[in-house]
């Protein structure tokens, strides 16, 4: 009998979904979205477009713009979609690069970066004083200190601005959310 490949348990973060008034999905039309896809263990965290599911394989960019087609066709809904394994975000979350300085998880965002394009993009914003806000780049995540606030930050204006469609930032309660309950 050949042994059967490990399954692949994945974040999928969809941009601006249920911000405001544009861009409404109801969670669970997402999850029967993904499970028709044929994905597994689908759940979603929050109301913001967070999906964990559970893919035979690791996802690949054929798989991203798969799960945006039908995102696209069933909900009627244009969005990008970044997918990372969720030992990734794990691992991002467990990171602290600020250390205690960063003492508000409302304030500290985990940027996850579509590709090595989307990070390149961020790099030029390392070489400017921020304080007493602060930017660290990981290969897939960039965490972004928003000292005073997300609304009020010029580093998450930057930053966004930066990287466009090729990224979307969660604060770290609900990344930490998205990996206590894989």
């Amino acid at each position: 009998m050949t042994p059967r490949p490990p399954a692949h348990r994945c974040a999928a973060f969809l941009r601006g979904i249920n911000v405001g008034q544009a861009k409404r999905v109801a969670m669970a039309d997402l999850r029967t979205t993904f499970a028709d896809l044929g994905y597994a263990d689908v759940r979603t965290v929050l109301n913001s477009g967070n999906v964990v599911f559970t893919a035979p394989r690791r996802p690949t960019g054929t798989d991203v713009s798969r799960i945006e087609r039908a995102i696209l066709g069933g909900l009627g809904v244009t969005t990008q979609v970044i997918v990372l394994p969720v030992r990734e975000v794990a691992a991002a979350v467990s990171e602290r690069p600020f250390g205690t300085r960063a003492d508000n998880p409302s304030r500290l965002l985990l940027m996850v970066l579509r590709d090595r394009a989307a990070r390149a993009a961020l790099s030029p914003l390392l070489a400017q004083r921020w304080d007493p806000e602060a930017l660290a780049l990981g290969q897939r995540v960039a965490h972004l200190w928003c000292a005073r606030g997300i609304a009020k930050s010029p580093l998450w204006a930057a930053a966004n601005r930066a990287v466009g469609d090729a990224g979307t930032a969660r604060n770290l309660t609900t990344m930490t959310r998205l990996v206590t309950d894989p």
